[in-house]
Protein backbone atom coordinates (compact mmCIF):
# COMPACT_ATOMS: atom_id res chain seq x y z
CA UNK A 1 0.00 0.00 0.00
CA UNK A 2 1.72 3.67 -0.99
CA UNK A 3 0.16 6.41 0.43
CA UNK A 4 0.82 9.92 0.08
CA UNK A 5 0.11 12.91 2.19
CA UNK A 6 -0.49 16.88 0.50
CA UNK A 7 -0.12 19.59 2.89
CA UNK A 8 2.12 17.09 5.48
CA UNK A 9 3.37 20.33 7.32
CA UNK A 10 -0.03 21.69 8.29
CA UNK A 11 -1.92 20.99 11.20
CA UNK A 12 -4.36 18.81 9.65
CA UNK A 13 -1.01 16.79 7.66
CA UNK A 14 0.15 16.57 11.29
CA UNK A 15 -2.90 14.93 12.36
CA UNK A 16 -2.85 12.78 9.71
CA UNK A 17 0.74 11.44 10.56
CA UNK A 18 -0.45 10.52 14.36
CA UNK A 19 -3.76 9.35 13.16
CA UNK A 20 -2.07 6.54 10.64
CA UNK A 21 0.34 5.40 13.10
CA UNK A 22 -2.21 5.00 15.84
CA UNK A 23 -4.67 3.05 13.16
CA UNK A 24 -1.78 0.76 12.41
CA UNK A 25 -3.20 1.68 8.92
CA UNK A 26 -1.53 -0.83 6.23
CA UNK A 27 1.68 1.24 4.48
CA UNK A 28 4.48 -0.16 2.63
CA UNK A 29 5.43 3.26 1.09
CA UNK A 30 4.58 6.99 2.66
CA UNK A 31 5.48 9.85 0.39
CA UNK A 32 4.92 13.34 1.68
CA UNK A 33 4.29 16.80 -0.21
CA UNK A 34 4.23 20.14 0.05
CA UNK A 35 4.47 23.62 -1.09
CA UNK A 36 7.90 25.15 -1.93
CA UNK A 37 7.94 26.71 0.86
CA UNK A 38 7.78 23.40 3.30
CA UNK A 39 9.56 20.83 0.71
CA UNK A 40 12.65 19.37 2.36
CA UNK A 41 10.81 19.52 5.86
CA UNK A 42 11.30 16.16 7.54
CA UNK A 43 9.14 14.04 9.45
CA UNK A 44 9.89 10.84 11.28
CA UNK A 45 6.57 8.26 10.88
CA UNK A 46 7.16 4.87 12.01
CA UNK A 47 11.19 5.67 12.83
CA UNK A 48 11.65 6.39 9.34
CA UNK A 49 12.56 9.99 8.19
CA UNK A 50 10.23 10.82 5.41
CA UNK A 51 11.39 14.08 3.28
CA UNK A 52 8.87 16.76 2.40
CA UNK A 53 8.60 16.64 -1.57
CA UNK A 54 7.56 20.10 -3.45
CA UNK A 55 4.09 19.36 -5.27
CA UNK A 56 4.32 19.31 -8.84
CA UNK A 57 2.64 18.32 -12.11
CA UNK A 58 4.47 15.52 -12.93
CA UNK A 59 4.36 11.56 -12.41
CA UNK A 60 5.00 11.87 -8.84
CA UNK A 61 1.86 10.02 -8.10
CA UNK A 62 2.52 7.08 -10.38
CA UNK A 63 1.54 4.32 -7.62
CA UNK A 64 0.12 5.50 -4.76
CA UNK A 65 -3.20 3.84 -4.05
CA UNK A 66 -4.40 6.63 -1.68
CA UNK A 67 -3.66 10.58 -1.40
CA UNK A 68 -4.76 12.43 1.51
CA UNK A 69 -5.13 16.33 0.52
CA UNK A 70 -5.25 18.86 2.33
CA UNK A 71 -3.54 21.89 1.10
CA UNK A 72 -6.26 24.56 0.60
CA UNK A 73 -9.29 24.44 -2.01
CA UNK A 74 -7.07 25.96 -4.97
CA UNK A 75 -4.24 23.87 -4.36
CA UNK A 76 -6.88 20.71 -4.80
CA UNK A 77 -8.38 21.93 -7.96
CA UNK A 78 -5.22 22.49 -9.26
CA UNK A 79 -3.30 19.14 -8.40
CA UNK A 80 -6.82 16.97 -8.74
CA UNK A 81 -6.06 15.78 -12.37
CA UNK A 82 -2.48 15.57 -11.79
CA UNK A 83 -3.13 13.44 -8.65
CA UNK A 84 -5.68 11.22 -9.83
CA UNK A 85 -4.32 10.53 -13.63
CA UNK A 86 -2.45 7.30 -12.96
CA UNK A 87 -5.30 5.71 -10.29
CA UNK A 88 -4.88 7.23 -7.52
CA UNK A 89 -7.86 7.89 -4.96
CA UNK A 90 -7.40 11.32 -3.49
CA UNK A 91 -9.36 11.78 -0.44
CA UNK A 92 -9.58 15.95 -0.28
CA UNK A 93 -10.13 17.81 2.88
CA UNK A 94 -10.91 21.06 1.34
CA UNK A 95 -14.08 22.37 0.15
CA UNK A 96 -13.39 22.29 -3.49
CA UNK A 97 -15.19 18.93 -4.59
CA UNK A 98 -17.83 19.21 -1.88
CA UNK A 99 -21.08 19.97 -3.56
CA UNK A 100 -20.15 18.54 -7.12
CA UNK A 101 -22.17 15.85 -8.28
CA UNK A 102 -20.07 13.78 -9.37
CA UNK A 103 -17.85 13.75 -6.08
CA UNK A 104 -18.80 11.94 -3.16
CA UNK A 105 -19.07 13.48 -0.03
CA UNK A 106 -18.48 11.25 2.99
CA UNK A 107 -18.52 10.79 6.88
CA UNK A 108 -18.27 6.77 6.91
CA UNK A 109 -21.33 6.49 9.85
CA UNK A 110 -23.64 7.79 7.62
CA UNK A 111 -22.78 6.78 3.88
CA UNK A 112 -19.39 4.93 3.48
CA UNK A 113 -21.07 2.90 0.57
CA UNK A 114 -21.35 6.40 -1.31
CA UNK A 115 -17.08 6.46 -1.30
CA UNK A 116 -17.78 3.31 -4.11
CA UNK A 117 -18.94 6.05 -6.45
CA UNK A 118 -16.29 8.07 -7.36
CA UNK A 119 -16.26 8.97 -11.15
CA UNK A 120 -13.18 11.26 -10.78
CA UNK A 121 -11.38 9.15 -8.30
CA UNK A 122 -11.96 11.97 -5.75
CA UNK A 123 -13.60 11.75 -2.56
CA UNK A 124 -14.25 14.68 -0.46
CA UNK A 125 -14.20 15.07 3.24
CA UNK A 126 -16.76 17.20 4.74
CA UNK A 127 -16.49 20.36 6.81
CA UNK A 128 -15.78 19.50 10.16
CA UNK A 129 -18.83 21.11 12.27
CA UNK A 130 -20.90 18.77 9.38
CA UNK A 131 -18.89 15.91 10.49
CA UNK A 132 -19.57 15.86 14.30
CA UNK A 133 -22.94 16.68 13.58
CA UNK A 134 -23.55 14.25 11.44
CA UNK A 135 -22.56 11.04 13.16
CA UNK A 136 -24.47 11.91 16.13
CA UNK A 137 -27.75 12.90 13.60
CA UNK A 138 -27.77 9.66 11.95
CA UNK A 139 -28.27 7.77 15.36
CA UNK A 140 -31.46 9.59 15.99
CA UNK A 141 -32.47 9.79 12.27
CA UNK A 142 -32.22 5.53 12.85
CA UNK A 143 -35.30 6.24 15.11
CA UNK A 144 -37.35 8.87 13.04
CA UNK A 145 -36.58 10.55 10.23
CA UNK A 146 -35.71 14.15 11.17
CA UNK A 147 -37.28 17.32 9.74
CA UNK A 148 -35.69 19.97 10.96
CA UNK A 149 -32.04 21.05 12.43
CA UNK A 150 -31.09 24.43 14.21
CA UNK A 151 -27.51 24.27 15.15
CA UNK A 152 -25.24 27.07 17.15
CA UNK A 153 -21.12 25.91 16.87
CA UNK A 154 -18.88 27.03 19.34
CA UNK A 155 -15.74 26.61 16.84
CA UNK A 156 -12.23 26.59 18.48
CA UNK A 157 -8.98 28.60 17.30
CA UNK A 158 -7.59 25.21 15.97
CA UNK A 159 -10.25 25.41 13.10
CA UNK A 160 -8.60 28.29 11.60
CA UNK A 161 -4.71 26.44 11.76
CA UNK A 162 -1.74 26.16 13.79
CA UNK A 163 -0.86 29.65 13.26
CA UNK A 164 -4.42 30.63 15.02
CA UNK A 165 -3.77 28.44 17.99
CA UNK A 166 -0.50 30.16 18.27
CA UNK A 167 -2.30 33.50 18.34
CA UNK A 168 -5.05 32.77 20.95
CA UNK A 169 -2.25 31.59 23.41
CA UNK A 170 -0.36 35.42 22.42
CA UNK A 171 -3.28 37.23 22.63
CA UNK A 172 -3.81 35.94 26.36
CA UNK A 173 0.19 36.60 27.03
CA UNK A 174 -0.73 40.20 25.66
CA UNK A 175 -3.79 41.12 27.46
CA UNK A 176 -2.68 40.06 30.55
CA UNK A 177 0.69 41.78 30.26
CA UNK A 178 -1.27 45.00 29.42
CA UNK A 179 -0.42 45.35 25.75
CA UNK A 180 -2.42 45.70 22.73
CA UNK A 181 -3.35 41.63 21.46
CA UNK A 182 -1.67 40.85 17.91
CA UNK A 183 -5.39 40.49 15.42
CA UNK A 184 -4.05 38.86 12.25
CA UNK A 185 -6.02 35.79 12.18
CA UNK A 186 -8.94 36.72 13.17
CA UNK A 187 -11.14 39.83 12.26
CA UNK A 188 -11.31 40.96 16.14
CA UNK A 189 -9.23 40.01 18.83
CA UNK A 190 -10.36 36.21 20.06
CA UNK A 191 -9.12 36.47 23.66
CA UNK A 192 -11.80 37.05 26.11
CA UNK A 193 -14.12 37.17 23.24
CA UNK A 194 -16.53 35.81 20.66
CA UNK A 195 -16.62 36.55 17.04
CA UNK A 196 -20.04 35.51 15.24
CA UNK A 197 -18.30 34.97 12.02
CA UNK A 198 -16.87 31.65 10.65
CA UNK A 199 -15.57 32.70 6.83
CA UNK A 200 -17.45 35.25 4.63
CA UNK A 201 -21.16 36.25 4.34
CA UNK A 202 -23.10 35.23 0.96
CA UNK A 203 -26.12 37.11 0.30
CA UNK A 204 -28.72 35.89 2.58
CA UNK A 205 -26.83 36.75 5.56
CA UNK A 206 -25.31 33.26 6.36
CA UNK A 207 -21.94 32.77 6.71
CA UNK A 208 -20.43 30.13 4.08
CA UNK A 209 -18.97 27.77 7.14
CA UNK A 210 -23.04 28.06 7.80
CA UNK A 211 -24.71 27.45 4.60
CA UNK A 212 -21.74 24.16 4.37
CA UNK A 213 -24.04 22.92 6.88
CA UNK A 214 -27.17 22.99 5.26
CA UNK A 215 -25.87 22.22 2.02
CA UNK A 216 -23.45 19.25 3.17
CA UNK A 217 -25.79 17.66 5.70
CA UNK A 218 -27.87 17.10 2.59
CA UNK A 219 -25.88 14.98 1.12
CA UNK A 220 -24.03 13.21 2.99
CA UNK A 221 -27.43 11.74 4.56
CA UNK A 222 -29.22 12.13 1.58
CA UNK A 223 -31.94 13.99 3.65
CA UNK A 224 -34.69 16.23 2.66
CA UNK A 225 -33.93 18.08 6.39
CA UNK A 226 -33.30 21.37 6.58
CA UNK A 227 -30.13 22.61 8.50
CA UNK A 228 -30.05 26.49 9.39
CA UNK A 229 -27.21 27.28 11.35
CA UNK A 230 -25.05 29.89 13.24
CA UNK A 231 -21.08 29.48 13.83
CA UNK A 232 -19.11 31.29 16.32
CA UNK A 233 -15.41 31.34 16.87
CA UNK A 234 -14.60 30.92 20.39
CA UNK A 235 -11.28 31.27 22.59
CA UNK A 236 -10.66 27.83 23.21
CA UNK A 237 -7.71 25.91 21.57
CA UNK A 238 -8.69 22.82 20.27
CA UNK A 239 -12.06 21.00 19.70
CA UNK A 240 -15.53 22.35 18.51
CA UNK A 241 -18.84 22.15 20.38
CA UNK A 242 -22.00 22.14 19.01
CA UNK A 243 -26.00 22.98 20.68
CA UNK A 244 -28.42 21.38 18.42
CA UNK A 245 -32.13 21.56 17.99
CA UNK A 246 -33.67 18.58 15.95
CA UNK A 247 -37.72 17.99 14.91
CA UNK A 248 -38.34 14.76 13.62
CA UNK A 249 -41.38 13.11 11.68
CA UNK A 250 -42.59 10.90 15.30
CA UNK A 251 -41.95 11.78 18.38
CA UNK A 252 -38.58 9.99 20.05
CA UNK A 253 -37.81 10.70 23.80
CA UNK A 254 -34.66 11.80 25.33
CA UNK A 255 -34.16 8.34 26.77
CA UNK A 256 -34.75 6.66 23.31
CA UNK A 257 -31.73 8.88 21.88
CA UNK A 258 -29.35 8.20 24.30
CA UNK A 259 -30.16 4.66 23.83
CA UNK A 260 -29.35 5.10 20.12
CA UNK A 261 -25.69 6.87 21.32
CA UNK A 262 -25.15 4.32 23.60
CA UNK A 263 -24.90 1.93 21.04
CA UNK A 264 -23.80 4.30 17.90
CA UNK A 265 -20.99 4.11 15.76
CA UNK A 266 -18.31 7.01 16.28
CA UNK A 267 -20.03 8.56 19.28
CA UNK A 268 -20.03 8.37 23.11
CA UNK A 269 -23.12 9.17 25.85
CA UNK A 270 -21.93 11.56 28.45
CA UNK A 271 -24.80 12.69 29.97
CA UNK A 272 -25.50 12.93 33.72
CA UNK A 273 -26.40 16.52 35.01
CA UNK A 274 -26.72 14.86 38.48
CA UNK A 275 -22.74 14.90 38.38
CA UNK A 276 -22.27 17.97 36.10
CA UNK A 277 -21.03 15.46 33.83
CA UNK A 278 -21.28 16.40 29.71
CA UNK A 279 -18.80 16.99 26.94
CA UNK A 280 -16.19 19.64 27.29
CA UNK A 281 -13.65 20.95 24.47
CA UNK A 282 -11.35 20.99 27.04
CA UNK A 283 -11.42 17.44 27.80
CA UNK A 284 -11.58 16.08 24.67
CA UNK A 285 -9.00 17.17 22.50
CA UNK A 286 -7.10 14.22 20.54
CA UNK A 287 -10.53 11.70 21.00
CA UNK A 288 -11.61 9.41 18.21
CA UNK A 289 -15.51 10.11 19.15
CA UNK A 290 -17.72 12.78 19.26
CA UNK A 291 -19.82 13.11 22.86
CA UNK A 292 -22.85 13.64 23.25
CA UNK A 293 -24.89 15.04 26.27
CA UNK A 294 -27.53 17.35 27.93
CA UNK A 295 -30.47 15.66 25.99
CA UNK A 296 -33.84 16.51 26.82
CA UNK A 297 -37.00 16.97 24.74
CA UNK A 298 -37.21 20.67 23.60
CA UNK A 299 -39.61 22.96 25.49
CA UNK A 300 -41.03 24.55 21.65
CA UNK A 301 -41.58 21.59 19.77
CA UNK A 302 -43.63 18.43 20.91
CA UNK A 303 -41.62 16.62 17.97
CA UNK A 304 -38.14 18.27 19.22
CA UNK A 305 -34.94 17.26 20.54
CA UNK A 306 -32.07 19.10 21.79
CA UNK A 307 -28.83 18.54 22.99
CA UNK A 308 -24.97 19.18 22.91
CA UNK A 309 -22.12 17.46 21.26
CA UNK A 310 -17.69 17.96 21.39
CA UNK A 311 -15.44 16.77 19.14
CA UNK A 312 -12.06 17.23 18.20
CA UNK A 313 -11.90 18.98 14.56
CA UNK A 314 -8.74 18.22 13.92
CA UNK A 315 -8.93 14.62 14.58
CA UNK A 316 -12.89 13.04 13.69
CA UNK A 317 -13.80 16.71 11.60
CA UNK A 318 -10.69 15.86 9.38
CA UNK A 319 -7.81 13.31 9.44
CA UNK A 320 -9.44 10.57 11.45
CA UNK A 321 -12.68 10.85 8.98
CA UNK A 322 -10.76 10.65 5.58
CA UNK A 323 -8.96 7.61 7.56
CA UNK A 324 -11.85 6.12 7.78
CA UNK A 325 -12.90 6.41 4.64
CA UNK A 326 -9.82 4.73 3.11
CA UNK A 327 -10.11 1.87 5.46
CA UNK A 328 -13.47 1.33 4.39
CA UNK A 329 -12.06 1.24 0.55
CA UNK A 330 -9.86 -1.43 1.70
CA UNK A 331 -12.12 -3.34 3.86
CA UNK A 332 -14.14 -4.05 1.18
CA UNK A 333 -11.59 -4.58 -1.40
CA UNK A 334 -11.70 -1.41 -3.40
CA UNK A 335 -8.32 -0.31 -2.69
CA UNK A 336 -5.91 -3.35 -2.76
Amino acid sequence: MRIAIVGASGAVGQEFLRVLSEREFPIDDLLLFGSKRSAGSKYTFRGKEITVKELQHNDDFKGVDIAFVSAGGGTSKEFADTITKHGTVMIDNSSAFRMDADVPLVVPECNAEDALNRPRNIIANPNCTTIMMVVALQCLENLSHIRRIHVASYQAASGAGAAAMAELEQQYREVLDGKPATVSKFAYQLAYNVIPQIDSFVDNGYTKEEMKMFNETKKIMHTDAQCSAMCVRVPSLRSHSEAVWVETEEPVSPEQFAEAIRNGEGVQLMDNPAKQEYPMPLFLAGKDDIYVGRIRKDLANENGLTFWLVGDQIKKGAALNAVQIAEYLIKVGDVK
